[in-house]
C-alpha cells in the first residue's frame, strides 16, 4: 500500500502535505515551491500544462487556459479547452494528478490514496465530484475533509490548547467558510459551519478591475478575454502590494490600452463594501445556530490567502470587537490539517488518539404536501444542519390523501422552505395498502456519515416493506460506469516532462510579458525569448540553457518592475540598457545572443 497524502484542493492554488517524523510537511512541487495554482492550460500540441506554468498562459493563451473552476464542482458546467469539453471535476483532476507525482518524487514512493479538503458548504453533489475527481487522476479518496475542520486541526495541534472555543475564517481565493470549534482533551469538535461558495478573494479582484474601467470609461464585461485577463492580473498584484503598503497604483499595460489608478486600502473597502456585507452573514449564522455569542469565544483564527488583506482583518476587529485575531500561515493551514489527518488515517502513533468530529453543514429531508399550495411541497427536515457526524435520524410520514396507493420519498438538500429551491438527492417509491388518509404510515431513516455518504431507509409500517438506497446526486454526477472511460481519455493527455516544466514556465513568462507590453520593448522579449526557444529546440546544450534562463528571469523581473510602476524607467528600452550594463562584461552567451540576432549563427 502506498502513502497516504492530504491534499488542499484550492480554489486559486493547491498544495499537498504529508505526516512524516512526527509533524505535518507540505511536500514541494517541481519548481520547489509549495503552491501549485489550480490553473490547466492546453498547448497547440496538445500539452497540458498545470499549475504555475498553466498560470502564465491566463493572459498570452486566455482560450487555451482555465481556472477558477473549482466553483463549479458537481455543477455540470462545461469548460472548452484546445477543442474538447472538460468538467470541472475532470479539470479538477489534472490538478490532483501534478500534486500526486510532486508527492511521489518527493517521497520516493507511490502515493495511491489521499485525504482531500472541500469547503464546508460544499454541497453533496460537489462533494462527489471531488472524489470522482480524485479517482479520475489515479488516487483513491475515502475521506472528504472540511477545510475549517482541517485548519482547527493544524491549529490546536500547534497550540495544545486544553479547552477552549473558537471561530476559523477560512477566506481563499474563491470560497468562505467560518466554524465555531470546540476543543478538549484530545477531542476537535466542530459544533457549527455556514459559509459562501462564492465569495474569495478573486472577487475583490473583480472589483478592483471593474473600478478601474469606471474610471477609464471602460465596460470591464464587453472587453476581450485577453484584456480582461490583464486587468484581473493588475488588480491581483495591486491587491496584493495592499498587505503590505497603505497605498499603491495598479498599473496597467497592454498593447491596445494603457492606464494607471490610485488605490488604498480605504478605497479598497469602499468598493468592495458589497463584499464585506456578505463576510457578516456566515458568521452571524454560525453564532446563530451553535447558540452562542461572541464573549464565548477566545480567539477568531484567519485561514485562507485572502486572510492577509488588512482590510478584510480591520473589517473583522470592527465586526468582532476586542477578539484576539491570530493569522499564522493561512495559505499553509488547511494543508497542514489534511497532512495530520492522514497521518491518522494511516493509524501513526502520535496522533491515532486524535479525534475530530465533523458535521453535517446543510440540511437534509423530504417533501411533504402543502395544503395552502399542493403544487408547492414544503421541506421537512430530518437531519438538521449542524448535526455531529455521523448521524442517523428517524422521522414518520403519513399519507396525505384517501386510498393513495403510493408514497414517494423524494430527498432534498438546502434550507428554503419549498423544495423546489433546495437539491433534489433522488427519490424512493414505495407501495401502501389503500386506506383513509393518515392511516397508512412509512418509517423514514436517514443516515449520513463522515465521508458525505448519504443511506435513506424506507418501512412501510403496516407491510413491514423496506427498502433501502444509497442516494447519488443526479445526472449532474459522473456516472461510475463513465469514471472508467473518463481516465482512458485523460491517460492520452500529454503532459509536459517535470524536468522540462521550469523551461516551459519562463517561455509561458515571456509570452505574457509580450501580451503586455508594447514597441521597443516588446520586441526586445520577443528576441530574447526566440533566443532561448532556440537554445531549447535547436541546440539543446544543457549549460547554455540553465545560463540563458537565469538571465531571462532577472531580465523579466525588471520587466515586471517596469509594468508596475512607469517612474522606474524612463524609457522602455533603458530596461535592456540596465540589463546589459549590469551583465558580466566577459558573458559569452550574452555576445552569442547579439551574434544570433544578427543571423550570424542561424542553422
Amino acid at each position: 500500500m502506498g502513502k497516504i497524502i492530504g491534499i488542499d484542493l484550492g480554489t486559486t492554488n493547491s498544495l499537498a502535505a504529508v505526516w512524516q517524523d512526527g509533524r505535518s510537511r507540505l511536500i514541494p512541487n517541481s519548481f520547489g515551491e509549495y503552491l501549485t495554482p489550480s490553473v490547466v492550460s492546453m498547448g497547440e500540441e496538445g500539452i497540458v500544462y498545470v499549475g504555475k506554468t498553466a498560470k502564465e498562459r491566463l493572459i498570452s493563451h486566455p482560450n487555451r487556459t482555465i481556472s477558477v473552476f473549482k466553483r463549479f464542482m458537481g455543477t455540470g458546467k462545461i469548460y472548452e479547452l484546445g477543442g474538447k469539453e472538460y468538467r470541472a471535476e475532470e479539470l479538477s483532476a489534472l490538478v490532483l494528478r501534478k500534486l500526486k507525482e510532486d508527492a511521489e518524487r518527493y517521497l520516493g514512493e507511490p502515493v495511491e490514496e489521499a485525504v482531500v479538503s472541500v469547503p464546508a458548504y460544499f454541497n453533496d453533489m460537489a462533494r462527489k465530484a471531488t472524489k470522482a475527481a480524485g479517482e479520475l487522476s489515479g488516487l483513491q479518496v475515502e475521506r472528504i475533509i472540511n477545510e475549517p475542520s482541517a485548519a482547527a486541526l493544524a491549529c490546536h495541534i500547534r497550540n495544545r490548547e486544553e479547552d477552549e472555543t473558537f471561530l476559523v475564517f477560512d477566506f481563499g481565493g474563491g470560497t468562505l467558510d467560518v466554524s465555531l470549534v470546540d476543543c478538549f482533551d484530545n477531542i476537535i469538535e466542530i459544533t457549527a459551519v455556514s459559509g459562501d461558495n462564492h465569495l474569495g478573494g478573486s472577487d475583490f479582484d473583480r472589483m478592483i478591475a471593474e473600478e478601474f474601467c469606471k474610471e477609464h470609461n471602460l465596460n470591464f464585461s464587453e472587453l476581450s478575454r485577453q484584456r480582461q485577463e490583464v486587468l484581473l492580473e493588475s488588480a491581483a498584484r495591486a491587491k496584493c502590494t495592499l498587505t503590505e503598503k497603505n497605498d499603491t497604483v495598479m498599473q496597467v499595460s497592454g498593447r491596445e490600452f494603457k492606464g494607471q489608478m490610485k488605490i488604498n486600502n480605504k478605497k479598497l473597502i469602499q468598493i468592495s463594501m458589497p463584499l464585506f456585507r456578505r463576510m457578516a452573514i456566515p458568521i452571524k449564522k454560525v453564532m446563530y445556530d451553535a447558540d452562542k455569542n461572541m464573549l464565548e469565544i477566545s480567539k477568531i483564527i484567519l485561514v485562507g490567502g485572502s486572510c492577509k488583506m488588512p482590510s478584510v482583518q480591520q473589517y473583522l476587529r470592527h465586526m468582532e470587537g476586542e477578539h484576539k485575531i491570530i493569522v499564522a500561515e493561512p495559505d499553509y493551514m488547511v494543508a497542514l490539517g489534511v497532512g495530520i489527518y492522514a497521518g491518522i488515517k494511516e493509524r501513526k502513533d502520535d496522533v491515532k488518539d486524535l479525534l475530530l468530529t465533523d458535521i453535517c453543514p446543510f440540511t437534509l429531508g423530504t417533501g411533504i404536501q402543502n395544503e395552502a399550495d399542493i403544487g408547492r411541497p414544503v421541506m421537512s427536515a430530518v437531519i438538521e444542519r449542524n448535526s455531529a457526524l455521523p448521524c442517523s435520524k428517524v422521522k414518520r410520514f403519513f399519507t396525505a390523501n384517501d386510498y393513495q396507493r403510493h408514497v414517494k420519498i423524494d430527498v432534498y438538500q438546502g434550507e428554503e422552505y419549498y423544495v423546489d429551491n433546495n437539491i433534489c438527492l433522488g427519490e424512493i417509491n414505495v407501495d401502501v395498502p389503500p386506506a383513509p388518509r393518515g392511516h397508512e404510515s412509512v418509517t423514514v431513516r436517514y443516515t449520513y456519515d463522515m465521508n458525505g455518504i448519504l443511506i435513506v431507509d424506507v418501512k412501510v409500517d403496516s407491510t413491514k416493506e423496506e427498502v433501502q438506497r444509497i442516494m447519488t446526486t443526479g445526472a449532474d454526477t459522473i456516472q461510475p460506469e463513465k469514471i472508467e472511460q473518463y481516465i482512458e481519455e485523460l491517460e492520452k493527455l500529454k503532459f509536459y516532462p517535470a524536468n522540462q516544466e521550469e523551461n516551459q514556465m519562463v517561455s509561458a513568462w515571456g509570452e505574457r510579458l509580450f501580451a503586455q507590453a508594447s514597441g521597443v520593448l516588446r520586441e526586445e522579449i520577443a528576441g530574447r525569448l526566440q533566443y532561448f526557444q532556440h537554445l531549447l529546440q535547436v541546440e539543446q546544450d544543457t549549460y547554455k540553457i540553465k545560463k540563458w534562463k537565469k538571465k531571462l528571469e532577472s531580465y523579466f523581473r525588471n520587466i515586471e518592475e517596469h509594468l508596475r510602476n512607469t517612474d522606474v524607467y524612463e524609457m522602455p528600452e533603458d530596461i535592456d540598457l540596465w540589463f546589459r550594463e549590469n551583465s558580466d562584461k566577459e558573458d559569452e552567451l550574452e555576445e552569442e545572443y547579439f551574434l544570433w540576432c544578427d543571423g550570424h549563427l542561424t542553422h
